[in-house]
């Protein structure tokens, strides 16, 4: 009877020891992984490119020239 016990805890401690092998060895993959973003991260990321380049487009048009203006006259009746 005890040498069955002693089988059988054995082989529990041996399905541990290989369930912690297998946790360890993918955490270690995990942290490998290279990132590769998805379609929703990606259309995000060229939605906030654009928006920065059309700001800046914006920027230009509008705020460089109202600067460099000298003439006060307004056109207004």
């Amino acid at each position: 009877m005890n040498d069955w016990q002693n089988e059988l805890a054995e082989s529990h401690r041996q399905q541990m020891v290989d369930d912690i092998r297998q946790i360890r060895l993918e955490k270690i993959a995990m942290q490998s992984r290279v990132y590769r973003p998805r379609l929703f991260a990606r259309t995000m990321f060229n939605f906030a490119n654009w928006m920065i380049s059309t700001g800046k487009q914006l920027r230009r048009r509008y705020e460089l020239p109202s600067v460099k203006c000298n003439n006060t006259e307004s056109f207004a009746h």
